[in-house]
């Protein structure tokens, strides 16, 4: 080789603009695909924790997790209906499948009693929305559903608990839960009472709007429920004995 001359240009040795922006690309590329991975893994779990969560609560009192299932999906209808966006859809599906999980922190004696509870028995149940709080808090992803499930005993008018919200001063997702909740709750037999027939429920539900519960979310729900409760029970084997009468 000739002393001064290379064997190469160097100038070939250059990364060009062109080469450069390829590879901020490629990177880019591998940076949301390593993004959508973790996004999906995220969900993935988060659904694991749900489902593992609302076995707990079947394994507690088998009713409690096919209430909750069904609670859902109420639930949800009613957030689309408000326009509610997706993150938030998502909390108020979560508060709905797990909002009695504090129920695993009372007594078989209080939670199965074959009767009417005690004021001193009922105090105790009423915990039950704080150690759902103290539960999901911990998990991280529930920290907004933890929030929902506290309030889901509030009353629109402010004598509920545990902490005497009123009106707005609710979550949305409470206010939702607490509407679709009393609704299947009085659809389903207790030890202590027979169900109620559908419209009895909704006489009910129509009669505390405005007191105990949220005068712009209840007709909403009791216009859906009316239309579309045989669609969303078709074909479940733990339909509310309410139900279960009127539907064929």
């Amino acid at each position: 080789m000739v002393e001064g001359e290379w064997p190469y240009n160097p100038r070939d040795m250059a990364v060009t603009d062109s080469e450069r922006a390829l590879t901020r690309a490629r990177g880019i590329d591998r940076g949301r695909l390593e993004t959508r991975r973790l996004r999906e893994e995220l969900k993935s779990l988060r659904t694991g924790v749900m489902c593992a969560l609302n076995m707990l609560l079947d394994l507690k009192d088998l009713r409690t997790g096919l209430h909750a299932t069904r609670l859902a999906e109420w639930a949800v209808r009613v957030g689309e209906n408000l326009g509610v966006d997706e993150l938030e859809l998502r909390d108020i599906e979560a508060a709905s499948l797990l909002h009695d999980i504090g129920k695993i922190g009372l007594p078989d004696s209080i939670l199965l009693k074959p009767g009417k509870l005690t004021p001193e028995e009922y105090a105790i149940t009423k915990k039950h929305p704080e150690y759902g709080w103290a539960i999901l808090r911990s998990i991280p992803g529930f920290e907004r559903t933890s929030l929902l499930v506290l309030h889901h005993h509030e009353r629109y008018d402010g004598r509920g608990y545990p902490a005497g919200l009123a009106g707005q001063d609710i979550p949305l997702g409470s206010r939702i839960v607490a509407i679709v909740d009393s609704f299947d709750a009085m659809l389903s037999s207790r030890a202590y009472r027979d169900a109620l027939p559908v419209e009895e429920a909704v006489r009910r539900l129509t009669a505390d709007t405005g007191t105990q519960f949220d005068p712009r979310i209840a007709p909403l729900f009791i216009d859906l429920a009316r239309a579309q409760l045989p669609e969303l029970l078709d074909g479940a084997d733990d339909l509310p004995v309410g139900l279960a009468k009127i539907l064929p």
